[in-house]
């Protein structure tokens, strides 16, 4: 490929390698809030285990995890890449 070419294919792409990496780290974040909200399963149906339905990482810590996983997309697909200067 001739250095014009991969300079015209590099316009045309719509994100750079920086809002991949950043969607991919958004991708983290909200995987590890959706995980740390996830289980609290009680071995006997009939007990009500408030200590693990309201936990700090449930109620707090999780919610706060997803909401900057997506704000961390918003940015990523937001974030308008440096252009490469033409010679």
């Amino acid at each position: 490929m001739s250095k014009n070419n991969t300079s015209a294919n590099q316009a045309n792409n719509l994100f750079g390698k920086q809002n991949y990496l950043l969607m991919l780290a958004g991708l983290v974040v909200l995987a590890l809030g959706f995980f740390l909200m996830a289980g609290g399963k009680s071995s006997d149906p009939n007990v009500f285990n408030e200590k693990d339905v309201y936990s700090a990482r449930r109620i707090t810590v999780a919610p706060i995890l997803i909401m900057a996983g997506f704000v961390l997309e918003i940015v990523a697909i937001m974030w308008k890449p440096k252009q490469a200067k033409t010679n």
